[in-house]
């Protein structure tokens, strides 16, 4: 990778992409492209930032020859609880920006990343170490929109040779940016509550296992990807990656050890719970520390521990 384009940058995962990608591949090699005018000027902060929206081919495709741009990394998304609320809106955006992603990869001859995520899985999935390759039946537009891109990117590589390459992301934490609307926000949300209010309710059920992976760990996932060997992937779209399990009792009980003051109550969204009940407990991500090294450093306790400090500093 030497010039890479990063669309939808203004999100949980590309605020913090961004200068990931600059610290190791330049300042001046990364270019930020976001739709909403707000996000524009906050990344024209740190990197050339760019208005642009992933749907108008035309425009992103003359971004790519602007820029020189040798690797996408597609990271428009309308997440799962927000996509169940207008689903026709979902596709439209999540399929839109990875067409026209592949499409322009193929011509430009760049490389694509495009994060899939553990919504890509349903009710029929195994539940307890999710294999790599499985049944795949989402009851959410967002997992039908992932489990088609996966496909559909395989299909760009075997078919054009597009160098495509994902990740089946778990609910991210971060102390960055806020997240936006998926169902595993309130392990995000929970630690401005706490520290501004000393309670937080939680909309889902205490006793519901997902899949988290904290922020540097996410970053360095695709940064390692992207680098790794092609001749040693076996698989493409997408690869399993985690590195906790846990229910929100669990969190819960983990943040009231450092704040014994802490109290917390449950108001469950039955959405949410239905899609987070639809989710893998615990993904088996063998593939991913096989074929390319995945090596995930961060544990809950260090997660919670960073967290708290973090947000402390903000609010």
């Amino acid at each position: 990778m030497k010039r890479i384009l990063v669309v939808g940058a203004g999100g949980q995962i590309g605020t913090e992409l961004v200068p990931h990608l600059q610290k190791k591949y330049g300042e001046d090699n990364v270019i930020a492209a976001d739709l909403k005018d707000d996000m524009v000027k906050k990344l024209q902060d740190i990197c050339i930032g760019i208005k642009l929206d992933a749907l108008d081919g035309e425009a992103f495709n003359q971004a790519v020859k602007k820029y020189n741009i040798d690797s996408i990394f597609n990271l428009v998304a309308l997440l799962s609880a927000t996509g169940e609320k207008n689903p026709q809106l979902a596709w439209k955006i999540n399929m839109g920006a990875l067409i026209n992603s592949l499409e322009i990869a193929l011509e430009n001859r760049c490389a694509v990343f495009t994060p899939s995520s553990i919504g890509a899985f349903g009710t029929s999935t195994p539940h307890d170490n999710t294999p790599q390759d499985t049944v795949m039946r989402p009851n959410t537009i967002y997992g039908v929109c992932k489990v088609s891109g996966e496909l559909l990117s395989d299909y760009y590589f075997t078919r054009f040779g597009v160098d495509t390459r994902s990740v089946r992301f778990p609910g991210i934490i971060s102390n960055g940016a806020l997240p936006g609307g998926g169902t595993t926000d309130y392990a995000v949300n929970v630690f401005y509550e706490i520290l501004k209010k000393g309670h937080f309710t939680c909309e889902i059920p205490h006793d519901s296992y997902m899949d988290m992976l904290y922020m540097p760990d996410a970053l360095e996932a695709v940064t390692t990807l992207m680098e790794a060997d092609p001749s040693k992937l076996k698989h493409r779209n997408s690869f399993n990656i985690t590195s906790m399990s846990f229910t929100p009792d669990m969190m819960f009980e983990c943040i009231k050890k450092r704040m014994p003051q802490a109290s917390f109550s449950f108001e469950v969204d039955p959405v949410k719970a239905a899609i987070a009940d639809s989710w893998p407990n615990k993904m088996d991500d063998s593939c991913a520390r096989e074929e390319w090294g995945w090596n995930p450093r961060w544990d809950m306790d260090a997660m919670v521990d960073d967290m708290l400090a973090a947000i402390a500093k903000k609010i």
